[in-house]
This record gives structure tokens, sequence and C-alpha cells, in this order.
């Protein structure tokens, strides 16, 4: 799964990159998840996939503190950039003379910068929160990174405090972007059923049901991660549902948005002739 995700994202970005008919605010977007999906995956499963071939099981307590800050930061850029993803797709077809204008890359590049800026401040209150408390015992997370669900639970003190914080931060972080998705794509799709031909019709869907996969994967799990209470959903549920977003996810991504986008098909098929042809030239 891992060498998946991270073989789809890389192919997407050197698709992207080498053909300049997709050099479009859409596409800048879509590279900006495919790099974040790479990022992301990066930041826990490769440890997580030496652990499982160790016999000492250990992490340090700053190492643990450094993933679960890490891979906290990029999931909650990961939830904003979805949410600017859809921003994109209203604009391109709710007011398609007017996107290159509207959607020009200098807001776009501030658009993005924003995302990963807020997505790392952000966790901070997460993890600063987290890291203060006395932990005592024999400090053996259950679980297969330092997710900060199983960290709280080590805790020789009230963790209420810390569940609000983190019920809070997922409102701004949840709430609020899958809000704000789910009333722009009622104007999209009341816009793309005013579209007279077929083909613009399918075209505009194709887009759109792609992003509303990726939203509902993501926000779904993690709203049940992060937002449910504890004794409605036990420890071993909690480690399937991170390996869902933090594994999965990031390889169904990059499928889900080639395989139903022709653009990207055909920039990937370009892509892969060139690079085999290239030797014999």
């Amino acid at each position: 799964m891992y060498l998946v995700a991270v073989s789809a994202n890389m192919l997407i970005l050197v698709a992207v990159w080498v053909n300049k008919h997709l050099h479009t605010p859409m596409y800048f977007f879509l590279t900006n998840l495919s790099f974040l999906d790479i990022c992301y995956i990066s930041s826990h499963l490769p440890n997580s996939l030496k652990e499982v071939f160790s016999e000492r099981k250990v992490i340090s307590f700053a190492g643990c503190a450094a993933e679960m800050y890490i891979a906290l930061a990029l999931g909650e850029t990961q939830c904003l950039l979805l949410a600017v993803m859809a921003c994109d797709r209203y604009v391109a077809i709710c007011h398609p003379l007017n996107y290159v204008t509207i959607m020009n890359r200098p807001l776009c590049m501030k658009m993005a910068i924003s995302t990963w800026i807020s997505g790392f401040v952000l966790s901070v209150v997460h993890v600063a929160f987290t890291l203060t408390l006395p932990f005592c015992g024999r400090n053996r997370i259950n679980h297969v990174a330092c997710e900060i669900e199983a960290v709280l639970r080590l805790a020789c003190t009230d963790i209420h405090l810390n569940e609000m914080v983190i019920f809070a931060v997922g409102v701004v972080i949840l709430i609020i972007p899958l809000s704000f998705v789910l009333f722009t794509y009622v104007h999209i799709i009341a816009a793309i059923l005013k579209i007279s031909s077929s083909r613009g019709r399918h075209k505009a869907f194709s887009t759109c049901t792609s992003h509303l996969m990726v939203v509902t994967m993501f926000y779904g799990t993690c709203m049940v991660m992060y937002m449910t209470p504890r004794s409605l959903v036990s420890e071993d549920k909690h480690k399937i549902i991170s390996m869902f977003y933090g594994a999965l996810i990031p390889m169904l991504n990059p499928l889900i948005y080639t395989l139903r986008n022709n653009d990207v098909k055909e920039a990937l098929r370009k892509t892969i002739r060139v690079n085999i042809g290239s030797p014999n030239k």
C-alpha cells in the first residue's frame, strides 16, 4: 500500500508537471493533494513497517511527539485543502467565464499556502495539550503509530479538557470545511443540471464525483476518529480507522482522480511513453 501510494502520487506530480495543458488551478490543487498524500503516508507508515520487523518496538518521547505532530498537521492540512478544491470546482462550473480571472495563479498560491500554514499551526494546540499531561506506568501505546487518541489513553490524569479541545478543533477542521463543501456542491449540482450539452454535464459530474468520493472517505473516517465519544469506538476500531485514512486513502486518491479523469489518463500515457521511449532517442 505504501509503495503504490507513493508511486501513484508521484506519477500524478510528474504527469501534471510535464504536460503544460494541465497547468490549471484544478490540477495545481490536485498536485498539492498528491504531494500532501506522499508526505502524510510517509510521516508514520515507514516507522510502523519498521516496527513490524523489530523485536523491541520502542520509540522515544521526542520521536513520538514529532510523528504525532507531523501526521496531525498534514491531516489537518488535507481537510482544509479539500475545502479549497471544492471552491475551485464551484468557480469553474458556476462562473466558467470568469474562472481564469478569479482563480488566478497568485490567489491559488495564497490559498494553498494558507492551508499548509493553518494545518501546522492548529496541530500545535492538539500536541501541546497532549504532551503537557503526566504519563505513568508502562507507557505502552496500543496502536500502530503515535496517534494522539492512543497517547491520551496513557495519561495519569483527567483528559476531559483534552477531549474538548480535540472536539473544538474538529469543528474548525472538519465540520466547518465539510459544511462549506456541501454548500458549494448544492450550487455546483444546480449549475451542472443547467448545462445543455450531455458531454459537458458528464465531464463536470466526473470531476465533481471524484472530489466528493475523496471528501466523503477522508472527512467521514476523521470524524469517527476524532469526534466520536471514546465509549462508542474501541481501541481496536481506532487502529483500523487510522489505517484507513492514514494508508488506504492516500493510495486510493490518485486512483480515483485518474480513473475518472480522461485528461489525467492521457497525460499519464504520454508521460510513460516519453519516459520509455527516451533511451532510444
